[in-house]
């Protein structure tokens, strides 16, 4: 699920290709996804663990999942897609929907699931960029490459004039940036080089904190809810007259 674990320096004024994602190989990640289970976590440097909702993510989309789709409009893009749920909801739904991830295993499984996806990372040269009408950061996705800002000027410039940024945050108030790895263990912290793959930038943001990031890459608010245990906001990239941009009739409604 997780796009990007590599830190991206240049400069954003057209594309940047990133290099690859230190844990995109992995083997418990693309073991996990192929299973369709778990154990599987992140693991700071310090040895705190963040369990990592596998069976959610190969599932079909759940009722949480829904109704933020609800929400999305024209052309999405979903950042990080991971096993691709969220595509393959769209997909079925007769939306024009693209995934990226970079992961194999995890551009296998959406394409299984019958939706479309690439094995890119979103700092790279990405079909329609600046004509997406939505995008989505979903499943901890807004703490792709570890640095808030760089990954929101990303999508801002990803989405259209007046286009619609989803993103799912931590339901605590958090603003965290640190070096992790993907391990199928809580025991013993492992090397690099081992099967969890070499440490690589994360970040872990409340609503809050997205907010703050946001507004210096010129993403408006227009909402935020939080339904089963689970945090949303929903952003707006700014127009010459951005209050004649309303949020669509299914995303009134906040604090479900």
């Amino acid at each position: 699920m997780y796009d990007g674990g590599a830190p991206v320096r240049a400069r954003i004024g057209s594309a940047v290709s990133a290099p690859a994602a230190p844990w995109a190989g992995a083997d418990p990640y693309s073991a996990a996804l192929r299973s369709g289970r778990g154990p599987l976590f992140l693991r700071r440097t310090d040895g705190w663990l963040l369990p990592l909702e596998v069976e959610r993510w190969c599932a079909r989309a759940d009722a949480v999942d829904r109704q933020v789709l609800d929400r999305c409009e024209g052309a999405v893009l979903d950042v990080g897609c991971g096993p691709g749920r969220l595509v393959a909801e769209l997909a079925a739904r007769g939306r024009t929907a693209l995934g990226v991830d970079v992961s194999d295993a995890a551009v296998a499984h959406s394409r299984g699931l019958g939706g479309q996806a690439l094995c890119r990372s979103v700092f790279d040269p990405l079909p329609g960029e600046g004509r997406w009408n939505t995008v989505l950061l979903m499943d901890g996705n807004v703490g792709i490459g570890g640095e808030p800002h760089t990954l929101l000027t990303r999508v801002a410039q990803l989405l259209a004039s007046g286009g619609l940024l989803v993103a799912e945050t931590a339901p605590v108030d958090v603003d965290e940036r640190a070096s992790v790895q993907v391990t199928d263990s809580p025991g013993q912290a492992q090397q690099p080089g081992q099967s969890g793959g070499h440490p690589f930038p994360w970040a872990r943001l409340g609503t809050p904190a997205l907010l703050r990031y946001a507004a210096g890459a010129g993403l408006r608010p227009v909402d935020q809810w939080s339904v089963g245990g689970r945090c949303f906001a929903a952003l707006r990239t700014r127009t010459a007259n951005s209050s004649a941009d309303p949020v669509n009739s299914a995303a009134v409604t906040s604090n479900q």
